[in-house]
């Protein structure tokens, strides 16, 4: 996307600060897009945020916001409908969408607030965006609107045009669809109650209960305005409740209005909070005294930089668009859940203190982020993720077990498996610091033998893998759960509990129950041990899997490819399997939604596909991962708004990237260990945890030159193409030779 006069002007301000400014090289579009076929690109959205921020302040192109996109932008659309403070970024299903402000430059009526239709057109040629700063001209009200955040508070700046009304709309009715209304279109009332309130003529509070994805949420707000607002509009549906200081209800919104003598500009900060009222307003203070828009977008852009300074690589322009905006992606979230006094609420709905110093988090999309995007926190900053590992262990603590997917501190039980696991095992395998060992590893057990929500543990341990007439999604959570068990006993091992190994040992080899040799599938059961017919391994229909059909769940054996080489009779026939895997391009019906980023059956834009590419490694054919990195890197990503070729997914889709273009790749994310690949640049420095550099050189590399022909690890071969976390975090150089 070519960069407009506002981005330019923004860059050059912010680069005369900084001689590196990695923020130049974040695109904030990219991923906002969908493709010339219709199919969603990333899902992201380009508003201001902070590194795992509560705010996530960024227009809504949607007016019934619904899946597609879950972000509520699309970069298609030319209106936005309001600006919202909080969001998801890239994950499959939709919510949040909390406190709407819109400016407008006209009179609102009790009429237009009952509507509660405020859509404006806009222009890409008027509209900018960099990390904690987003801009765009509204058309017909002229307004323009800037946006920043703080962790807690977003800001907003609006210059009015001269000579015109002034007014800002709050909207406490925007939010998403659920239930029946995905897919009927009608509007679903899943507010369950709300609050607007006057505290005085620059002031308003209020709240929202929900429900949702995430089943009840509670978001208090307080918004301040740095000029006093002369009238108030409040409305309850079609109730008017005109200039009461308190109005209660479902479908709430309210308009005030600003003397124009008093200036054009106006600016609004609004703090928010999970807990309570009290939170919001501590909040406020403690993140946003200031009336003056350019000192949060400057803290916001300095806080940035520190953080995506962690990493430097020699590349094109491009390619650091690239690279930087996968790494703003992944920090954005897991998201702050507490607020500045360290308040709270669990899971059960308490609300509870965190110790000193230490914050809480949520957003957890686990089923997606625990291949690359956890693996990448422990390397770049294992501190953070530390504190994602006590974070889960306290949902543990009042929930029962660990999260599955985790939203605004809910369970919300999307997709499947126990896969906080992996991130815990990867933590304590890769030896973080601050973390109560014993702890997190019995929160793993009580987790991995405790009956849940696809995970009936009773029916796995009694039959050694789930049968499809008790447990929909068999196969599918069949393999996925004996990678889980496979992560318990490499903790188990290293904790030096034996009886505890064995145990998830022999339940991590039960996808061999599940293998169909004359087929060469994974394929299902019933309870008595019986086949399930038919069966169509190109099928997205088959029910015992989920987002994927036989040919991409078929590689899902992370912790044991030479056991899978085994089922398939040796390296011979498992190559043929998977070089048929990646050529194969039959379809049977249509394809799920979810699948995208096609080469043969494999599908990158869904995260089951992601570490098959790195096959190829453990049957002896390395250069086969080699040229298929490169055409994954090649096709699927690209510094425009349609830069990806699925949902990110909280980062899992940037994570992939930025590790297969630093050249290893964490092949099983519970092992704290890296596979070889192949580098797309000729340097790249990690700057790590306690100011140790770890430099990757391939000086010869070019477009042209993907294969490796030798790497070594500070000056010795590197023969089995792994490394690992340790290795890594000690510093030193990892050179490849390439050809």
């Amino acid at each position: 996307m070519k960069k407009t006069l506002f981005s330019l002007l923004l860059a050059m301000a912010f680069g005369a600060a900084y001689a590196n400014d990695y923020t130049t090289f974040v695109n904030p579009f990219i991923g906002t897009q969908t493709d010339d076929t219709g199919a969603l690109s990333g899902s992201t959205f380009p508003g201001a945020t902070m590194p795992q921020g509560m705010v996530q302040l960024s227009p809504e192109t949607e007016n019934n916001v619904t899946w597609d996109p879950c972000s509520g932008y699309d970069y298609n659309k030319n209106k936005i409908y309001g600006f919202t403070h909080t969001h998801l970024s890239g994950t499959g299903c939709t919510d949040l969408i909390d406190v709407s402000l819109m400016p407008v430059s006209w009179e609102v009526t009790p009429k237009m607030l009952q509507e509660g239709d405020f859509g404006q057109t806009y222009s890409h040629d008027a509209e900018a965006a960099k990390p904690g700063y987003y801009m765009v001209h509204l058309q017909e009200s002229g307004v323009k609107v800037e946006l920043s955040s703080t962790v807690r508070t977003g800001i907003h700046h609006y210059t009015f045009p001269k000579g015109k009304q002034q007014a800002v709309v709050l909207d406490l009715d925007r939010s998403t669809f659920k239930g029946e209304a995905y897919y009927t279109g009608k509007r679903a009332y899943n507010i369950i109650q709300s609050q607007i309130r006057i505290v005085d003529n620059r002031t308003i509070e209020g709240y929202r209960i929900i429900t949702g994805w995430a089943k009840m949420r509670k978001v208090y707000f307080r918004a301040e305005f740095s000029r006093p607002f002369h009238t108030r509009l409040l409305m309850d549906g079609e109730r008017n409740a005109g200039q009461s200081e308190v109005v209660n209800g479902r479908v709430l919104r309210s308009a005030l209005s600003f003397d124009a003598s008093e200036g054009n500009e106006l600016t609004v900060k609004v703090a928010i909070s999970p807990v309570d009222s009290d939170g919001a307003r501590l909040n406020m203070k403690a993140e946003a005294t200031s009336w003056d828009f350019s000192h949060y977008v400057k803290a916001a852009h300095d806080t940035w930089q520190k953080e995506l300074s962690c990493i430097d690589i020699e590349a094109t322009d491009e390619q650091k668009t690239i690279f930087y905006t996968g790494l703003y992606h992944v920090l954005m979230q897991p998201n702050t859940m507490s607020d500045v006094d360290g308040r709270y609420m669990t899971t059960n709905y308490e609300i509870k203190q965190m110790p000193q110093g230490q914050v809480y988090h949520s957003t957890f999309s686990l089923w997606d982020t625990f291949r690359a995007a956890h693996p990448l926190y422990t390397l770049l900053a294992p501190g953070v993720a530390a504190q994602f590992v006590r974070d889960m262990v306290l949902h543990h603590e009042s929930y029962g077990y660990l999260p599955i997917w985790d939203l605004w501190g809910q369970e919300n039980y999307c997709m499947i498996g126990n896969h906080a696991i992996p991130v815990l095992s990867d933590a304590i395998l890769a030896e973080l610091p601050d973390i109560d060992v014993e702890k997190t590893y019995r929160a793993m057990v009580e987790s991995s033998t405790r009956s849940h929500y696809n995970s009936p543990f009773e029916v796995w341990e009694k039959h050694g893998y789930m049968p499809q007439n008790l447990q929909n999604m068999s196969v599918s959570i069949t393999l996925e759960q004996a990678f889980d068990d496979w992560c318990v006993a490499a903790v188990a091992k290293k904790l030096g509990k034996t009886a505890d190994y064995e145990r998830f040992h022999k339940r991590s080899e039960s996808y061999r129950n599940l293998f169909h040799k004359e087929s060469g599938f994974f394929r299902p059961k019933n309870d008595k041990g019986e086949w399930v017919e038919p069966f169509d391994p190109l099928s997205y229909e088959e029910p015992c899997f989920i987002e994927g059909n036989a040919w991409q769940y078929m590689w899902f054996v992370p912790h044991n490819p030479q056991g899978m080489i085994d089922l398939f009779g040796g390296t011979k026939n498992f190559i043929q399997k998977l070089d048929e895997n990646f050529t194969l391009t039959a379809t049977s019906g249509e394809r799920n939604g979810n699948a995208s980023g096609f080469i043969g059956q494999y599908a990158h834009g869904n995260e089951p596909s992601h570490h098959t590419v790195y096959l190829y490694n453990f049957a002896g054919k390395p250069s086969r991962t080699q040229e298929l990195v490169h055409q994954v890197r090649s096709s699927f990503y690209n510094a425009t708004p349609c830069g990806y070729a699925g949902n990110d997914d909280c980062g899992q889709m940037s994570a992939w990237y930025i590790f297969s273009a630093l050249g290893f790749y964490p092949f099983n994310a519970g092992s704290a260990e890296y596979v070889i690949g192949t580098p797309l640049y000729k340097k790249a420095t990690l700057h790590l945890a306690g100011g140790k550099d770890f430099v990757i050189n391939a000086p010869n590399k070019t477009d042209e030159r993907i294969y490796v022909k030798k790497v070594k690890l500070n000056g010795k071969p590197l023969t089995d193409l792994k490394i690992s976390h340790q290795q890594i975090m000690a510093g030193g150089t990892l050179d490849f030779q390439m050809k």
